[in-house]
């Protein structure tokens, strides 16, 4: 690796977890921990216990092509090779990534994550694992043309199915701001609603939405994994938005929001 771009991948990090390095490569990379707080922040996050990968991930690898997924794997027939007992994060985040390159992951994603939403603390949990999430989104994760009203439509039905809600894409619409889907993810078992969008200048950008038993809430401001983001409450649903756009201009577009949602 060239210490001048000093850039570790997720598979590192998963074998430096799993104590799947030599004693050089750990040497190294916790040389990088102490200097990059980067690399740390993403250590972090790959070495949380609390992050089901694999019940998250359990619908796309039951869908995918296990022969032509071994074999893309390079993995030995269990006659050959016995499996692991207890599988790495290492194995199973490459799985993960093949099924992506095999075009097995659909519009609707889901984060099983097996976390709390209860009233007390549902204003800051949930909002981390969106966080989480949203670092994970780049200009690319979000390209290619953009739906069309009735696409929008037809969307933002599925997401007022689940959660009783009333959008349509003009209460969802933010002036500048590219809508590019409307998808319903999955937190604690509970829907979780997403509209991305992607901002010409910072990138994406996104409008999140659970059910909620904490009253109304006068909008909030704070930073999670260097986004911004604007979060409150009504009666029935608690909403996030989040991105990199800067603070005082998120306000604006988090107020303009909530008015059309609450006429």
């Amino acid at each position: 690796m060239n210490d001048k771009n000093p850039i570790l991948s997720d598979e590192e990090l998963t074998a430096y977890i799993d104590g799947e390095l030599s004693d050089a490569e750990v040497s190294r990379i916790e040389a990088l921990l102490h200097s990059n707080e980067r690399v740390g922040a993403r250590l972090k996050f790959l070495s949380r216990s609390s992050l089901q990968f694999k019940q998250a991930f359990e619908p796309l690898l039951t869908a995918a092509p296990k022969t032509e997924l071994d074999a893309m794997l390079g993995i030995v027939p269990g006659d050959a090779k016995p499996a692991p007992s207890r599988p790495s994060r290492r194995g199973f985040l490459s799985a993960i990534a093949v099924c992506l390159v095999a075009g097995v992951v659909a519009d609707r994603a889901f984060i099983g994550i097996r976390n709390r939403l209860h009233a007390p603390h549902e204003n800051s949990e949930w909002r981390t694992v969106v966080a989480e999430y949203i670092t994970l989104y780049t200009a690319d994760t979000l390209a290619g043309p953009s739906p069309s009203d009735d696409a929008q439509a037809a969307q933002l039905a599925l997401l007022d199915d689940k959660l009783g809600l009333s959008l349509s894409p003009q209460t969802v619409s933010l002036p500048g701001i590219e809508f590019k889907r409307a998808q319903l993810l999955q937190y604690d078992d509970k829907p979780l609603a997403q509209i991305a969008y992607l901002d010409p200048e910072t990138g994406p950008l996104a409008l999140c939405i659970v059910r909620s038993a904490v009253g109304t809430k006068e909008p909030d401001v704070e930073g999670r994994h260097g986004l911004n983001v604007v979060y409150w409450s009504n009666p029935t649903h608690a909403f996030m938005l989040i991105g990199r756009i800067p603070i005082d201009r998120m306000q604006e577009l988090a107020e303009d929001v909530r008015k059309k949602t609450l006429a």
